[in-house]
C-alpha cells in the first residue's frame, strides 16, 4: 500500500476507461481518417453515363469506382439494367450475380 501512496502511485493504480469513452475515442479516430466524395463535373458525368450506356448496349465489361469515405471501391461488371427514375444500375458481376449501384455513388467508370 505504501508504493501506491508514494509520487503519482495513486493516479497510476486507478487508471481505467469506461466502454463508452473507450469508443468515442475509436470512432474519433476512423472520423479523422474518412475523405470526402471528389465533386464530378458535369461533363465528367457525361461520360460516365456514356459509358454505362455503352456497356448495356454492346455487353461490354466495364471498370467502376465507387466512392466509399474509407476506401474506394472497384467493381467490375457488365451493366444490365439502368433504372433512370431511382438513378442506379444493375451490373452483373458474374453468371448468376448482380448488385444495384447508385449513379451517385460513381466516381470513375472505363470501358
Amino acid at each position: 500500500m505504501g508504493k501506491k501512496l508514494e509520487g503519482n502511485g495513486i493516479m497510476e493504480s486507478s487508471r481505467m476507461i469506461m466502454p463508452e469513452h473507450r469508443q468515442a475515442w475509436i470512432d474519433r479516430q476512423l472520423e479523422k481518417t474518412k475523405h470526402s466524395k471528389p465533386i464530378i463535373d458535369e461533363q465528367e458525368m457525361q461520360l460516365i453515363e456514356r459509358a454505362l450506356v455503352d456497356s448495356r448496349n454492346e455487353r461490354m465489361r466495364i471498370d467502376l469506382v465507387l466512392h466509399d469515405p474509407f476506401e474506394d471501391r472497384h467493381v467490375s461488371g457488365i451493366v444490365s439494367t439502368i433504372d433512370t427514375y431511382m438513378r442506379r444500375i444493375k451490373l452483373t458481376t458474374s453468371e448468376d450475380d448482380f448488385e444495384w449501384i447508385s449513379i451517385k455513388e460513381i466516381v470513375a467508370a472505363t470501358l
